[in-house]
């Protein structure tokens, strides 16, 4: 068996160099699928450890593989790489040198973690049962790069059993650096988008019964669909519909021959998603029909529900509680209504996502995700190796509590 206070010291052996890696990644930020530079850093640390690696999956993305000395399942450990464009304005001596592309939702870190935890796994080879594979997903900040290699086989070659993923930041206004939040079941909505155009037929403004307004039968429309939340969802569950964006019309007395606006629909279920789908057509086509317009209704599917595997989940937990201590891991109190494409790879095997705490206030960390001058506490780098490292071995490994 394998002490878990071992490899709690391994991953902090390795802090600096974990540290190094991603200030060089955050240094030279990439976007979107366009990841060749951080697709070729990775891969030859991947390399010089001895893992089997595979480039240019769906793009720029990373998988390698670390097939154990025994018998046994295949983890996959997965870590997004892109970066958002966004002007730095943090003031770090190792600042984006990309002008307009910044690091600002820590796939930095993300990175950094999971080559940290593939540089302690790869010393303990021969005691793992079965393999671990590394997926490192260009594109999630974008039109999500996840269904893109599994498409590309990420998952296969060999079948991926489980996979674990984290994310760190400013979660959470009252959250201590450092701390784990694990949710069982749903934890985060899917994202999809509406895009509506409403056909009228123009005509003078102080003449409206000439024309068909499409302006006015917009505004029903949009206050109608409000009613699909409040009325025809329980109020115990969550669900968002947020119209976004509108546009109509050209002058203030003509009134316009179209309207067009688009929308987000997040919802916690695959259920639940098509059921607001097949409502908000029917509730358009009978707010627009009845006011004698035509309607074109595009209901676009993006990233989907992620729901972690509850067993999972709590041998994370478990593992958790012995890297940061049981006060230190705690369960989400409710699900977030942002998306991530994590979701993709859970939709396709059991595993599960969780948050690890990385932002210190006294250390001036205050800013959110996707803000100029967000930054996290690298102390947290070595504790999320740990983290990822025990439960790639929890099967050899000995906890303490």
């Amino acid at each position: 068996m394998i002490e878990i206070e071992a490899i709690k010291k391994e991953a902090e052996c390795l802090r600096e160099e974990i540290v190094a890696w991603r200030r060089h990644i955050h240094q030279y930020p990439e976007l979107g699928f366009e990841t060749k530079e951080t697709e070729a850093f990775v891969s030859g640390l991947l390399r010089e450890w001895g893992l089997e690696v595979r480039t240019g999956v769906a793009g720029h993305g990373v998988v390698a593989l670390l097939k154990g000395g025994k018998e046994g399942r295949t983890i996959a450990i997965r870590a997004d790489m892109d970066a958002l464009p966004v002007k730095e304005e943090t003031g770090l001596p190792f600042a984006s040198e990309i002008e307009g592309c910044m690091h600002a939702c820590a796939h930095d870190a993300h990175t950094a973690m999971a080559l940290g935890a593939a540089k302690v796994l790869s010393k303990h080879k021969e005691e793992i049962e079965g393999n671990v594979k590394f997926i490192f997903q260009p594109a999630e900040e974008t039109v999500g790069g996840a269904k893109p290699m599994i498409d590309d086989g990420a998952l296969e070659n060999p079948k991926v059993d489980e996979i674990i993923g984290l994310h760190t930041g400013c979660l959470w206004p009252s959250q201590k650096v450092g701390e784990v939040y694990v949710s069982y079941g749903p934890m985060m909505a899917s994202a999809d988008i509406i895009k509506v155009k409403i056909k009228g037929m123009g005509g003078h403004g102080a003449l409206p019964h000439q024309a068909v307004d499409p302006v006015l039968i917009a505004a029903y429309a949009i206050v109608a669909l409000q009613s699909l939340v409040s009325r025809e969802i329980s109020p115990t569950v969550p669900a968002v519909i947020t119209i976004g964006t509108i546009e109509g019309g050209t002058a203030p007395n003509i009134i316009s021959g179209d309207v067009s606006f688009s929308g987000s629909v997040r919802a916690l279920s695959q259920e639940q998603r098509e059921f607001l789908e097949k409502r908000i057509y029917e509730v358009l086509q009978g707010v627009v029909s009845g006011m004698r317009g035509e309607l074109e209704y595009r209901y676009i599917y993006g990233y989907p529900p992620l729901v972690n595997d509850e067993k999972i989940t709590a041998d994370l937990a478990d593992v958790a509680k012995n890297v940061v201590g049981s006060e230190h891991v705690k369960t989400i109190p409710e699900p977030v209504m942002g998306a991530e494409d994590m979701a993709y790879f859970l939709n396709y095997t059991r595993g599960t996502y969780f948050f690890l705490s990385g932002c210190n206030l006294r250390k001036g960390q205050i800013y959110p995700h996707h803000n100029s001058k967000f930054d996290i506490d690298e102390d947290v780098l070595s504790v999320g190796t740990a983290i990822l490292s025990s439960f790639a071995l929890r099967g050899q490994i000995k906890t303490k509590i």
